[in-house]
């Protein structure tokens, strides 16, 4: 059992190791390739996790050939169009000027109650007010509204913006994060002063956020 127990551990770290590697897409983000790769390397890896007279190295070296190789057609697909758009596809319009594309639906075997799902996802509850609607390479729906129907920015109400910077977590659970300082240029003098106006002890603090003004 112990073997067994061992085994799994060592496989873990190893898969999270290689997921690493292959860098720091969400799931539902993945491409078509990241996503085969996915499923091989957890095959793979799941057969000396379930049969322990077969050697750990039978698992994670295959793993391994899997990662080099997704890696290797990655840095190929950033250097090669064509490459890039077998591998991965390309986007697809299927809103256009507020007019369902019927044809690149039926392409995608999508379903208007497909659409409307992805939709709603986006919180997005009035096809009407869709200008644009395109699938990506991953799958994911992205939204573009009708002018009318867009939030208001302050450009648009030729307004001055401030910008006030990364906002960053300064204190977690009581315990100071000072490698978030460089970030909204705080200092060691400048919190001991902010805690100090407040009269709460650091251990106390839950969580304290700062952005480059320090607010």
């Amino acid at each position: 059992m112990l073997i067994v127990l061992f085994r799994t551990v060592i496989l873990y770290i190893a898969v999270i190791f290689f997921v690493r590697l292959m860098g720091k897409r969400q799931i539902g983000e993945l491409q078509p390739s990241e996503l085969v790769i996915t499923i091989l390397i957890s095959e793979v890896v799941s057969i000396p996790m379930q049969d322990s007279e077969i050697p750990l190295i039978s698992g994670i070296i295959p793993a391994a050939v899997l990662v080099a190789l997704e890696i290797f057609f990655s840095f190929l697909n950033m250097r090669f169009k064509k490459l890039r758009e077998v591998m991965q596809g390309h986007s697809i319009i299927i809103i256009r000027q507020g007019i369902i594309d019927q044809k690149q639906l039926k392409l995608l075997r999508m379903t208007v109650d497909d659409l409307m799902e992805s939709l709603r996802k986006k919180d997005v509850f009035d096809i009407n007010t869709v200008n644009y609607a395109i699938i990506e390479t991953d799958g994911s729906l992205s939204v573009m509204l009708k002018p009318e129907y867009q939030q208001p920015t302050a450009s648009m109400m030729k307004l001055k913006a401030e910008d006030n910077g990364f906002i960053s977590a300064i204190i977690i659970d009581g315990k100071i994060l000072d490698e978030n300082f460089k970030e909204c240029s705080m200092t060691e003098k400048k919190l001991n002063k902010i805690i100090s106006s407040q009269k709460i002890p650091v251990e106390k603090i839950f969580l304290m956020l700062a952005d480059s003004n320090n607010y």
